[in-house]
């Protein structure tokens, strides 16, 4: 049976614990690798953390000012497991209840704030914070591998908010089927391109790509310019299977 939510989506990643499910490349030669087991306790912690800090669910709107990015795709999985909807709008969003952003000292007298670095393992946010923001590298590793209570599920409540429109619950993978254009199970490379952040085309395909069972390797542009003979090593390294196209 296909899956229905990102709950779903997550529990089909775990018959195999140990294969690689989000390989993330950075402009730098910076590498992190999630296995299914380790996607799906990141996503479990900061779960945690957006309903026990936040009272996160159906109805709140976590805008992601973030580019497209391995800790992205986590907090908004995390946030699609709590119910909650991603807004993709910008830094605040329009009437965001909570924002994850990169650059907090942009969103200060806003909703609460959540820091998150872009370095690719750091463990706290490398800069000033705004007064009563959470510094998500440091936090999220607190709270527990179990999930913890959660809102019954709305599939009616909304789960993305951009400038497309808005996706509910029910229609969340449905929104993301087919725009990775992989077949089920393939180790996928997305490239990103070298200017523009689409982040909502970006958590679409990777989403299509985990939903079908499959593997996400995310290449960002390369800091030297030498992309092509880049992507090429990775995929030869990856083992890539399937070729997603530029995405943003």
């Amino acid at each position: 049976m296909p899956p229905s939510t990102v709950a779903d989506v997550l529990s089909a990643l775990q018959p195999e614990p140990g294969r690689p499910r989000l390989t993330w490349y950075g402009p730098d030669g910076e590498r992190v690798e999630l296995s299914g087991t380790v996607l799906d306790n990141w996503v479990t912690k900061t779960a945690n953390l957006l309903v026990e800090e936040l009272d996160a669910g159906p109805g709140t709107r976590v805008s992601l000012d973030l580019p497209p990015h391995w800790r992205t795709l986590v907090w908004a999985l995390a946030t699609w497991r709590v119910g909650a909807c991603v807004e993709l709008l910008g830094a605040g969003g329009s009437g965001a209840d909570v924002v994850v952003t990169h650059r907090p000292g942009s969103t200060a007298g806003g909703p609460p704030v959540v820091a998150v670095p872009l370095a690719a393992l750091a463990r706290r946010f490398d800069g000033d914070l705004p007064a009563g923001a959470l510094d998500a590298a440091a936090a999220v590793m607190t709270y527990g591998d179990a999930l913890g209570w959660t809102p019954p599920r709305d599939g009616a409540a909304p789960a993305v908010a951009a400038t497309a429109g808005v996706v509910d619950h029910d229609g969340l993978l449905g929104w993301a089927a087919g725009s990775s254009g992989a077949p089920l199970g393939a180790r996928t490379l997305l490239r990103l391109p070298t200017s523009g952040h689409d982040t909502a085309g970006f958590l679409r395909a990777a989403l299509d790509v985990l939903a079908g069972e499959g593997s996400v390797v995310v290449v960002t542009a390369g800091a030297d310019g030498s992309d092509d003979a880049r992507v090429d090593r990775i995929v030869e390294t990856e083992r890539v299977t399937a070729l997603s196209g530029t995405t943003g």
